[in-house]
């Protein structure tokens, strides 16, 4: 069965849903022992959240990039992660989608979400053909992800080096069993290439 080009694919359960991030130590340590992000964290800004965990490796390059050295394992509610999806609007215009350029610059402006497609990534951390969802967070969307949706939150950053160890040692099978086992998360929206 071929994958199919946009699909969301990521680690839930009936309640919650696994979204990546990675940070600076400063900021990501404190975040994952007190289960809530420090007044350090900017809620100002737009935060991007990963359900991939190779995409956020990728993005972060096995938690040794400058300022992304913690990765964090965020556990946030079902109702909280589709919302987001709601209320998003795609990152960049879509001919056919969209009226035109001007209405979907207007409902990106309003928009509290933001949907990215970016190549998915294998093991080794090589471009698939499918994509892989970033789901960018701003205003209301950020309020809601920091107080009300997070249900706990983990540092996956040993994880990551331990897999990145064994791929070093070439012991790709040994790395593949420790991936966070990821599926496809069943959610149709037209407005999301979905």
């Amino acid at each position: 069965m071929s994958e199919p080009k946009h699909r969301i694919r990521a680690r839930y359960d009936d309640a919650t849903v696994t979204v990546y991030q990675a940070y600076s130590p400063a900021l990501g340590l404190p975040a994952a022992a007190a289960g809530r992000f420090p007044p350090a964290w900017k809620r100002d800004r737009m935060t991007w959240v990963k359900p991939s965990f190779l995409w956020m490796m990728y993005r972060c390059g096995w938690a040794a990039k400058e300022g992304q050295q913690t990765v964090l394992a965020v556990r946030i509610s079902r109702g909280g992660f589709e919302w987001a999806l709601e209320n998003a609007c795609l990152s960049g215009y879509e001919r056919g989608l969209h009226t035109d350029r001007a209405s979907w610059q207007r409902e990106l402006r309003r928009a509290p979400a933001r949907v990215q497609w970016d190549p998915e990534r294998n093991l080794r951390l090589q471009p698939l053909p499918h994509r892989a969802l970033q789901l960018g967070l701003v205003g209301e969307a950020v309020r809601r992800y920091a107080d009300e949706w997070i249900t706990e939150i983990d540092d996956v950053t040993p994880l990551a080096r331990r897999i990145r160890a064994l791929l070093s040692e070439g012991r790709d099978d040994a790395a593949r069993e420790l991936l966070p086992k990821e599926r496809p998360y069943d959610y149709r929206a037209a407005h999301l290439l979905l």
